[in-house]
């Protein structure tokens, strides 16, 4: 089949918010860039007409408007503090349509493969149906959480099992009895709205978390936390204001609740963010259940030898950092459990590559994507056009800053899911300083 030629332009793989920005910063910088998205519309996880999404109907961002709006794009006054997935699919798409991208978009197309061949710095990217482009580069914004943890237990379970990803509204679960494995944001949501419907409901939680309401004396939580952190105040002491804003203005320690304790110090761990667990705890609507011991057909044995009639299982486990379907992890200076990237975006030889929203933070993810969208397209440019100005940067992705030296001096506790986990406030500055340093003019072509 003939390659089609396209070295004039990058390939952006995947419409989510990583991927609008990255093409939104390189079309300002006159670059062409083509939009490759498998679902029917941007937005990634938040549209809900992807049949790829992992979002349910009634998920909610964890992060408040200021702190989850690109910062040239605002959200609407009208729109809620927390979007739910309408309210983010729609503001994507407006995101998408006043910077000109759908032109750049091409919907039901899958990337298939992304290589080098014969030395050449090019990447030629097979698409389905066998169709083959050479781009001048590529830039990965796909996300990371599409290979669902399933996890195992002895014994057989005669009933339903599902992962939350296939999760989408309470109508399967009405009058089973169904048990929701995982303590996590989503695991909480699914819980309490699965007990308006279901026969009963147990949360089975294998270790203790600190469970943040989502708004903190009238105030959403992220903006409180923020103004906290604003003071650059010792770990020690943000910690110390953490567990003081829990005890004024919450529901209780989760033990009291049947929940377990904490192992860990309040911030090792990604937040759980959800102001109704506890309420449906205390009502007796959920009930706390420890870790699973076996299956035993339609019951389930915990470890604490209590044991429960169950219909359904829904297991809101997280992810696997599994490596990416559609390029060889040679190319990604994967040698550890992660990519060794600089800023965990930017590869330390190839000037080419770029992966945007590669990372996990508690809070505002959105605009830490179009930071590093940001430092892709003005690193680019200045190659282009000034390369004098563009040589720290070469030598600094050289030497990378790699993800494990971005928690900002806080422990993660060791588990899979914080393998990516970075500390917003310090990253994000972190990016804001190379974005200033990487002195260029958008000059927005018709490319």
């Amino acid at each position: 089949m003939t390659t089609v030629d396209r070295s004039h332009a990058y390939c952006v793989i995947g419409a989510g918010a990583g991927g609008l920005a990255a093409a939104k910063n390189l079309k300002q910088f006159g670059f062409e860039a083509d939009l490759i998205e498998r679902a029917d519309d941007v937005g990634g996880t938040w549209n809900g007409g992807n049949k790829h999404s992992a979002a349910y109907d009634s998920i909610h961002l964890i992060t408040s408007k200021p702190y989850i709006q690109f910062d040239d794009f605002p959200i609407p006054a009208d729109y809620p503090t927390y979007l739910g997935r309408a309210h983010a699919h729609a503001y994507l798409r407006a995101y998408a349509e006043h910077f000109g991208l759908y032109d750049r978009a091409e919907f039901h197309r899958t990337v298939e493969r992304a290589d080098r061949r014969d030395g050449s710095p090019h990447w030629y990217v097979t698409l389905d149906g066998g169709e083959v482009r050479r781009y001048g580069g590529l830039v990965i914004a796909h996300g990371h959480n599409w290979a669902p943890r399933e996890p195992t237990y002895p014994g057989r379970f005669d009933g339903v099992v599902m992962h939350s990803r296939d999760y989408r509204e309470p109508a399967a679960l009405r009058g089973k009895r169904v048990l929701v494995v995982g303590g996590g944001t989503s695991g909480c949501d699914i819980a309490v709205e699965a007990a308006q419907t279901a026969a009963a409901t147990y949360l089975s939680v294998r270790r203790g978390c600190y469970y943040w309401p989502k708004y903190l004396f009238g105030v959403p939580t992220d903006v409180l936390y923020e103004n906290v952190l604003k003071w650059r105040l010792p770990r020690p002491l943000v910690r110390a204001f953490g567990h003081l804003f829990l005890r004024l203005n919450s529901a209780g320690r989760p033990q009291a609740y049947g929940l377990p304790k904490p192992a860990h110090k309040l911030l090792e761990e990604h937040f759980v963010i959800n102001s109704t667990l506890l309420y449906a705890l205390g009502h007796g609507d959920v009930a706390a259940r420890p870790a699973i011991a076996e299956l035993r057909g339609d019951r389930v044995l915990f470890t604490d030898g209590r044991e429960e009639q169950i219909d359904v299982i829904v297991n809101a486990t997280g992810y696997r950092m599994t490596e990416f379907p559609f390029i060889d992890r040679r190319h990604l200076n994967w040698t550890g459990r992660t990519p060794r990237l600089h800023l965990s975006a930017f590869h330390p030889d190839y000037d080419n590559l770029f992966l945007v929203g590669y990372f996990q933070t508690s809070t505002g993810n959105w605009p830490i994507m179009d930071y590093q969208a940001q430092i892709t397209a003005r690193y680019l440019h200045l190659l282009r056009t000034d390369p004098r100005k563009a040589v720290w940067f070469r030598k600094a992705k050289a030497d990378p800053l790699t993800i494990d030296r971005l928690g900002g001096g806080i422990g993660y506790y060791d588990s899979e899911r914080h393998w990516l986990q970075v500390e917003h406030f310090s990253y994000r500055a972190l990016l804001r300083r190379t974005v200033r340093r990487l002195d260029a003019t958008p000059q927005e072509s018709a490319a």
